[in-house]
């Protein structure tokens, strides 16, 4: 895998078998965008309405870099963490958002990746816990 041509957005680390800067995965926004695109339409706890969001499946990502593990520690650019676990990207159609309702997500809403469930697709998903795991500012996820 070729290094980041810009500054990276997101990093990987952990259990991984494919690296490109030293034994973590870094990715700019042209690398993440050769994933194949995907959109959702749901509600979030933290805007009105239904937003359409566009992106990539994370587990797409998972597998670009041979994640092997039983959960991801997201980490934010806000400092905030939380351990999901690996399985909800195999049963969720979890995306890895940068863009909503048209527009580049950016630092100041909630970008430039924002962890994003089909909460409206799944009444299990409107449960607190997984509102915890809609992590935004997405700089980092350690694979154990």
């Amino acid at each position: 895998m070729a290094e980041p041509q810009e500054s990276p957005l997101l990093r990987i680390s952990g259990n991984i078998e494919r690296t490109n800067v030293g034994d973590e995965a870094h990715f700019d926004r042209a690398m993440l965008e050769r994933l194949p695109r995907r959109t959702l339409a749901t509600s979030t706890v933290v805007t009105d309405g239904i937003n359409h969001f566009e992106g990539f499946m994370l587990r797409d990502l998972l597998e670009w870099v041979g994640a092997d593990g039983q959960r991801a520690i997201a980490s934010a650019l806000n400092d905030y963490e939380i351990d999901i676990p690996m399985a909800d990207f195999h049963t969720f159609d979890v995306l890895l958002a940068d863009t909503m309702d048209g527009d580049r997500l950016t630092v100041r809403d909630k970008g430039p990746l924002w962890i994003v469930y089909p909460r409206d697709d799944h009444a299990k998903l409107q449960d607190i816990r997984y509102d915890y795991r809609w992590v935004w500012q997405l700089n980092h996820l350690e694979i154990q």
